[in-house]
């Protein structure tokens, strides 16, 4: 992306220290935009900000909502107003159901949804003074139906695609434009984990140009890579019972014990 094609001038990116946002921020900030790059731990984000002046680095856990409304982050006081907000902070805890953690599910549930409500309820009161803005978030094609290993992780991507759909409804009519973000697996720390195979992985900077490239369009959705993503699209127009019988002879139960 070159810089006379960013058609922001401020950014806030969540979850920037790794991954996707951490290459989103990058490209971001070589297109001339000024990005505020947030995540839980400063060094990593200092690290960050020293490859490129436009950086601003910010610790921030989005998981309390009372330090995240009292930031100067959604104000856009360290860079600007706010044009794009990319909300892609998240954690991955992979289990079989037999091993389903409430903690686990309540820290996902915490970072993945409730972290990007409080940066919402935080970003909107300055959005709709402006009459404008754009609101990415990070789902997963996790999120479009129960797969195996993910009773933490996939019931938080389809309440950030709910939401998505709830706020694109309501917003548009302020200028605020909604877009949510359903990646398939993309090499990562959080990645780094698995035990099973991935198929169509992808770097993070492949990641990063394929969102950049169709945000400024302000899609409803960005999804990739297509084979996983029209695989289970067509997954969700199967009858439930018909779903969960193919899936449990293709993709698994578990472990039996």
């Amino acid at each position: 992306m070159a810089a006379r094609e960013a058609p922001w001038k401020t950014a806030w990116v969540t979850g920037a220290s790794t991954g996707i946002g951490r290459s989103l921020v990058l490209k971001l900030a070589e297109a001339g935009v000024k990005v505020a790059a947030t995540a839980r731990t400063q060094a990593n984000l200092d690290d960050l900000a020293a490859l490129h002046p436009n950086i601003v680095p910010a610790a921030l856990d989005v998981s309390d909502r009372e330090v995240v409304l009292q930031s100067s982050v959604p104000s856009g006081a360290q860079i600007g107003d706010i044009d794009l907000a990319i909300l892609n902070a998240g954690v991955w805890h992979p289990s079989w159901a037999k091993d389903i953690d409430g903690a686990k599910a309540a820290q996902s549930m915490a970072v993945n949804y409730l972290g990007v409500v409080n940066c919402v309820e935080a970003l909107l009161p300055h959005m709709t003074r402006q009459q404008r803005g754009h609101i990415a978030m990070t789902s997963s094609v996790a999120g479009y139906r129960g797969l195996p290993k993910s009773c933490h992780y996939g019931p938080t991507k389809a309440a950030i695609y709910n939401l998505a759909e709830t706020l694109g409804i309501e917003l548009k009519s302020q200028g605020i434009d909604i877009t949510v973000i359903s990646p398939g697996f993309v090499e990562t720390p959080m990645t780094s984990v698995n035990d099973f195979p991935m198929p169509y992985i992808m770097s993070p900077d492949e990641a990063a140009n394929r969102i950049l490239k169709k945000l400024p369009s302000k899609p409803f959705e960005i999804a990739f890579p297509w084979q996983l993503v029209w695989a289970l699209k067509l997954a969700q127009m199967m009858p439930t019972p018909l779903y969960l019988w193919q899936a449990r002879r293709s993709l698994g139960r578990g472990p039996d014990k």
